[in-house]
């Protein structure tokens, strides 16, 4: 233990230090040298730590789930950086839930190892080919399943081009899951289920398309053996956890805690999952996920409302410098842009959920988004809008194109990200790359000043929606007049039509 500058004790967690934690500190009465492995996730970024390892410490606090503890596992070489960090604190996370009535404070331990990041992934697919592993879920991001514009799973990405010639050394996270699969079948062992933790519509679909067609280039048979055997159920995942920086490790050493990976996160949390699973599931409806065959209604209802709406609230935010979502909520023309957005555009093209409608949702998505205690920043919420904007806006501007709706606040949107692209703010400052094909993204908004045809010719992203006149004269419109007007008289012209 050290001592603040104060004279605060400062524990350094660990399992040994678990006694010693602030009183008001909830933490794990559970014997965790007694638990043993269930699941294998891929991804240990923030969210799948505040929210799926929350839900089975949850389940574990009550002396359930006991045989279903977490293995961690990455695929880039950027998450050995994060296994470093977590194992020297016993995989321990500390999570601190931020509300403007209180924070609290409780450390989880679901998790109990983290595998080596190594080239050809053999530590996990050794792992996952191990019969006590029942489930292997990932949280990717919604641009890691190799889909194309279409939506479709992409063969000719590099990546999977190599894994299919190279499937005992694979260097992607399907890879990995077929090679354990194909150990699993020769074995005379019963296959995992995979569960897909990602803001995806239809995840659990996206996720076999992406493992039984990455299987079906080298090994047709075992493709069908997955196919037939496996399972990969639907879920609907929702909880901001923003970004740990130098906040989040202060506020946590506030606490008396010394942890190196700590999560903060919202008063709420929602997991509705399909019930389809292959080889069990741990209880997770007796801590509160909902388990149903309608997951499609629940994440179209929060993917584009919640999802599509951070959006529409981030390239604003960037370009006006807004630092935060629940500062651009606190802005009253971005405010009012988003709920005409959402009421005008979105909300006509979502359905009623048991208990909820659409504009009820909103009412709720608005008050969590204006939450001043969760330091959710704009450019975090911006990244990777070439995957985002694909996979949240763009069904429901097809939706609105083919009902014949308004499609003028969901043009300005896609404007603004064009705009963003050009890299630089209402008052000259620079933005810093935000995605991961920033390049092209930024040459292309760039030549867009002139010619917004170019932005909308980016194939992989918009498809044919390039072709459609309505959208197109649309979007040039609003880019032309942000360009010359300005993106605040811009959104105020169209706040006013």
């Amino acid at each position: 233990m050290d001592d603040f500058a104060d004279g605060q004790t400062l524990v350094k967690l660990s399992n040994a230090t678990l006694g010693d934690l602030p009183e008001d500190v909830q933490r794990p009465n559970y014997d965790r040298s007694a638990l043993t492995p269930g699941i294998v996730h891929i991804g240990l970024g923030n969210f799948h730590r505040g929210h799926q390892a929350w839900y089975l410490h949850r389940l574990m606090q009550q002396g359930l789930a006991l045989d279903w503890a977490i293995i961690g596992a990455g695929v880039r070489p950027g998450d050995a950086a994060m296994r470093d960090r977590l194992l020297a604190q016993d995989c321990l996370t500390t999570l601190i839930e931020l509300d403007p009535s209180g924070t609290s404070c409780e450390v989880i331990g679901s998790m109990i190892d983290f595998l080596p990041v190594e080239e050809g992934n053999g530590a996990l697919i050794r792992a996952m080919s191990d019969p006590a592993i029942r489930i292997v879920s990932l949280t990717v991001t919604e641009g890691g399943y190799f889909r194309d514009a279409s939506g479709h799973f992409d063969a000719s990405h590099e990546d999977i081009q190599h894994d299919a010639a190279n499937p005992d050394h694979p260097i992607t996270a399907f890879g990995a899951m077929v090679a354990a699969l194909k150990h699993r079948r020769a074995a005379g062992v019963p296959p995992f289920t995979g569960q897909c933790c990602d803001n995806l519509q239809e995840n659990g679909d996206v996720l076999r398309e992406a493992v039984v067609e990455l299987a079906r280039l080298s090994d047709p048979e075992l493709a069908d053996w997955i196919e037939g055997n496996c399972a990969f159920p639907n879920s609907m995942v929702d909880c901001i956890v923003p970004a740990t920086g130098p906040n989040e490790l202060s506020l946590v050493r506030s606490i008396g805690i010394d942890d190196d990976a700590p999560v903060t996160h919202e008063n709420f949390r929602q997991w509705v999952i399909e019930e389809k699973f292959c080889n069990g599931r741990p209880d997770w409806d007796k801590v509160g996920a909902t388990f149903t065959d309608e997951v499609h209604a629940y994440e179209a209802m929060k993917i584009r409302i919640l999802n599509a709406g951070h959006q529409v609230l981030a390239n604003i935010g960037e370009l006006l410098s807004v630092p935060t979502i629940a500062a651009c909520m606190d802005n009253d023309l971005i405010a009012d842009f988003f709920r005409k957005v959402e009421l005008d555009e979105i909300v006509p093209y979502v359905g009623a959920v048991p208990g909820m409608k659409p504009d009820a949702y909103l009412d709720i998505i608005a008050r969590r988004f204006a939450n001043p205690a969760i330091l959710d920043t704009t450019r975090r919420v911006a990244f990777d809008g070439s995957s985002r904007h694909a996979g949240f806006l763009l069904p429901i501007l097809r939706d609105a194109l083919e009902a014949g709706g308004s499609i003028e606040g969901l043009a300005l949107v896609e404007a603004l990200w064009s705009r963003m692209c050009a890299g630089t703010r209402e008052d000259g400052s620079a933005i810093a790359p935000n995605d991961p094909h920033w390049d092209a993204l930024n040459e292309a908004a760039l030549a867009a000043r002139e010619t917004p045809q170019v932005w909308l010719d980016q194939h992989d992203i918009y498809g044919d929606l390039a072709q459609n006149s309505d959208f197109a004269n649309a979007f040039s419109a609003w880019l032309r007049k942000l360009w010359s007007d300005g993106s605040e008289t811009t959104v105020r012209a169209y706040l006013a039509s």
